[in-house]
């Protein structure tokens, strides 16, 4: 079925709230469609014309640049193209524009990896591996004290506005809580700033309705 809206392919996982919490705050008209990877819907023949890498989430814009429809996958470079397009959640200064997407890396080359190795060896592995939990939750430990430290000189992570940057990180700090189970074994009320950030974050409106797109049941 042909649409003009943004279509998003997900499961609201910290990678897949990330997009639906972006178009959310973005007010962009969007239809949403859950990807159940633990029914490897992710194989669909459908899903991989437009996620070729069959991961979550993907998106597909019918009015993309120079009037064509682009397919767009990887959560990153979802949530950048989403604020270019809009010109809304990045900053257009320079200085603080590449402050923004450094901690959108960031979070796509460190934070969230790591955060996800602690959750599979602390609560899927079938087979508990002292060296490996204590080796990512020592990780992610480290990594929250990067980010409290940057908290405590700023209001949000890339600044003194709320961006893609606030955006792709704090769904995968929530994700220890309600995800691993997990809170109280990474210590994170510790980081006294991250947990205030991640307040302010979570009492936005658009994330309430971006983190219950796309299910799990």
């Amino acid at each position: 079925m042909s649409s003009n809206k943004i279509q998003l392919f997900s499961l609201a996982t910290p990678n897949g709230q990330k997009v639906a919490i972006a178009l959310e705050e973005l007010g962009l008209e969007y239809d949403a469609h859950t990807i159940n990877i633990m029914k490897n819907e992710q194989f669909a023949p459908e899903f991989l014309k437009v996620s070729p890498n069959n991961r979550i989430p993907a998106i597909t814009d019918p009015n993309g640049p120079n009037g064509k429809s682009l397919d767009l996958f990887e959560s990153g470079a979802i949530l950048l193209y989403l604020a270019e397009k809009t010109g809304k959640l990045i900053p257009t200064d320079p200085y603080k524009r590449a402050k923004t997407i450094q901690w959108l890396f960031w979070q796509m080359g460190g934070l969230g990896p790591m955060f996800g190795q602690f959750g599979h060896f602390h609560k899927y592995a079938k087979e508990k591996i002292p060296y490996a939990i204590d080796r990512y939750r020592n990780e992610a430990r480290r990594l929250l004290g990067v980010l409290d430290k940057q908290l405590s000189e700023n209001e949000y992570v890339a600044g003194d506005e709320y961006t893609i940057a606030d955006i792709s990180i704090f769904p995968w700090v929530n994700c220890i809580d309600f995800g691993y189970k997990a809170w109280d074994v990474i210590g994170v009320d510790e980081f006294k700033n991250v947990t205030a950030w991640l307040k302010k974050c979570n009492d936005r409106p658009a994330t309430k309705k971006g983190v219950v797109v796309t299910p799990f049941n």
